[in-house]
């Protein structure tokens, strides 16, 4: 399999529970360091909340992933949040729930519930999409030759990421990796 579900675009959903307000953010990501300049921001814009609970998971495997409490009692508020994101199958997503706290405590069993339903709100609102996992080559070829590597970028409808054209030139192109060895056979003396 070459394909992943994601989310298309940032969401936001809220979710209210005995005068605490839960506020859910959901963004497409692709690596640790966008999640934590995320954090960061939602921190900043948030700065008088109680908490910052978030999960993510991150690759094709979904190998990569966390859930962060943040304060709350150990295993209420990011795992709950991992487990939407689980049942969705989703990756290469962040969920935060910024939740501000009412007065009245929840306690164990309704924190979980809380969480766990402000991340479901907040997936409901996101447009769940499929994504190609694609690979990168690098092709060098002279001018004479031109022809022939666009000939088999144009066949296998690959994407010129970067190009530089002289006496030698130079070509970057994303290919969906279920066909990039395929590919990389036939521009094998161009590799």
């Amino acid at each position: 399999m070459d394909t992943y579900l994601t989310i298309a675009q940032e969401a936001e959903a809220l979710f209210k529970e005995k005068g605490s307000k839960f506020i859910a953010h959901a963004y497409p990501v692709e690596t640790e360091q966008e999640i934590k300049a995320q954090c960061e921001v939602l921190r900043k814009k948030y700065y008088d909340a109680s908490h910052h609970c978030y999960a993510y998971t991150l690759g094709k495997d979904k190998n990569i992933f966390r859930a962060n409490d943040d304060g709350e009692p150990s295993g209420t508020a990011g795992l709950p949040i991992l487990g939407q994101i689980k049942s969705k199958d989703l990756t290469n997503i962040l969920i935060v729930v910024v939740r501000y706290f009412g007065g009245t405590k929840l306690g164990a069993s309704g924190l979980v519930n809380a969480y766990k339903t402000a991340a479901a709100e907040v997936l409901a609102q996101a447009e769940i999409v499929e994504k190609i996992v694609m690979e990168t080559l690098q092709i060098q070829f002279d001018y004479l030759q031109m022809n022939q590597v666009m000939k088999i970028v144009k066949t296998y409808n690959l994407k010129i990421i970067q190009q530089a054209f002289d006496n030698q030139c130079q070509i970057q192109v994303l290919v969906r990796a279920s066909e990039s060895e395929q590919v990389a056979e036939k521009l094998k003396p161009y590799l």
